[in-house]
């Protein structure tokens, strides 16, 4: 296949996979919407998106090195996407002491930190796993 058209339905593969997630991402938060906190300058949302975003892109990185084909990649990036929103549920569920949620609709940075770590991190370990 052409080198171009190969890079340009991998870039598509990644536009989609991504824009997939964060329409998942969108509908399991509750207490707010992503975009409007990031139009409203909340820096510790647009670190937590920017965190899935990067992390959903590493890991379909990693996926394009280690297949052969469009269609795996694309399965990959989706199982990756799914692992990403399992991290994101067990970090809320893990931080007992308070919300996740609410501490990012409140723009707790620290907070904010954390979650687009805890993405970028996971990302590279899924990432790695990828055969």
């Amino acid at each position: 296949m052409n080198p171009f058209l190969l890079t340009f339905l991998y870039y598509a593969v990644a536009i989609a996979v991504v824009i997939v997630g964060l329409v998942i991402f969108e509908l399991m938060t509750k207490k707010y919407k992503d975009w409007d906190e990031i139009k409203g300058n909340n820096a510790a949302v647009a670190l937590s998106i920017g965190g899935k975003i990067i992390g959903i892109c590493i890991i379909i990185t990693f996926s394009i090195f280690h297949n052969d084909t469009i269609i795996e990649t694309t399965i990959w990036g989706l199982f990756g996407m799914v692992l990403q929103l399992i991290a994101y549920v067990l970090f809320e569920v893990l931080t007992r002491s308070f919300s996740v949620e609410e501490q990012l609709k409140r723009g707790n940075l620290a907070v904010g930190i954390v979650s687009f770590s805890v993405s970028v991190g996971l990302a590279f370990v899924i990432g790695a796993s990828i055969s």
